[in-house]
């Protein structure tokens, strides 16, 4: 019977934690910028334009 309430309560406890630390980042929590594609992400383009200007620039 002891081994029943303590399986329960583990149970219980992972749950919980579960619940307050695993959960909350994924229900509900948006981050403040959404995530974009590379080829639409406005800055990952610009630092590619920036590398092909420096590469065309130092083949120059």
């Amino acid at each position: 019977m002891h081994y029943l309430l303590a399986a329960v309560g583990a149970v219980t406890i992972a749950v919980l934690l579960w619940r307050a630390y695993v959960a909350s980042e994924r229900v509900g929590v948006t981050s403040e910028r959404p995530q974009v594609a590379p080829d639409d992400d406005p800055d990952f383009l610009r630092k590619l334009s920036e590398q092909q200007r420096k590469k065309k620039d130092e083949e120059e």
